[in-house]
């Protein structure tokens, strides 16, 4: 496992929201980036979550109640957050939704529900922030997809087809905001033990992912921060509408 480095402070002075924060691989984003000296805007709809990892954090960073696939929801957080922050530098979008519905059963209100919040809730936050850090000439966009996106897994038609929705939709948003120094990487990570996954049946893949990968093992949370972070970073500015997948070589592209 990677050791943080207690005097790095890559983030000093800047602002990062990440969606998704009140647990999971979004929590751990946060965190990493506070150690790091940002100042985090933590959103999510779990409130009860979301106190906890503000309290856990500590600092200026806070957290802003919100529902990414409500354009008011997302409309409303923005206006709390750009009155309580000087600058926008960083967006995470983590916030995701993980079923697994057979196909035959896969009605289209649960397609509109999941695309909704793992697609939609992507192009809100994005509009949102864009706007911002194309005024100042600065912006890192980092868009949380999955490897999963690259096999046909059964009973997740609408899972993958939102988070390949993301991971194209990074591409194209890249080209959008270059020319306004504003980068937009995505970063796919395979199966991670997180509490999202652990209330699903991909709690039981964890074996047979283990012997796909090049590296065995369990992924959790913290071993999928390092390439989102670096993504976040000034270190990589001449690194834009890329995909980094994250998943102990199970998918080699």
């Amino acid at each position: 496992m990677q050791k943080l480095d207690p005097n790095m402070k890559r983030f000093e002075g800047r602002t990062a929201l990440v969606t998704g924060a009140a647990r999971g691989i979004g929590r751990a984003i946060a965190e990493r980036l506070a150690v790091e000296g940002a100042t985090v805007v933590l959103i999510d709809i779990n409130k009860a979550g979301l106190n906890d990892t503000v309290k856990n954090i500590g600092g200026k960073s806070f957290g802003v109640q919100a529902d990414v696939s409500n354009q008011d929801s997302v409309e409303e957080a923005y206006a709390n957050i750009i009155n309580r922050i000087d600058s926008l530098d960083i967006l995470i979008n983590s916030a995701a939704i993980i079923p697994f519905v057979d196909w035959n059963d896969l009605t289209f209100d649960e397609w509109r529900r999941v695309l909704s919040v793992n697609l939609d809730g992507v192009f809100l936050m994005c509009k949102g922030a864009s706007e911002h850090m194309r005024s100042k000439k600065y912006g890192r966009i980092v868009n949380i997809a999955s490897n999963a996106i690259y096999a046909g897994i059964p009973n997740m038609s609408h899972y993958l087809a939102s988070k390949g929705g993301v991971l194209t939709f990074s591409r194209a948003l890249a080209t959008e905001l270059g020319g306004d120094k504003v980068t937009v990487n995505a970063v796919c990570p395979g199966l991670t033990n997180t509490e999202g996954v652990k209330e699903t049946p991909h709690k039981n893949y964890f074996d047979y992912a283990d012997n796909l990968q090049s590296i065995k093992g369990t992924a959790t949370p913290i071993d999928i921060v390092p390439a989102v972070v670096f993504l976040a970073s000034e270190e990589a500015h001449w690194i834009t509408g890329q995909s980094l997948t994250v998943d102990a070589g199970l998918t080699r592209t």
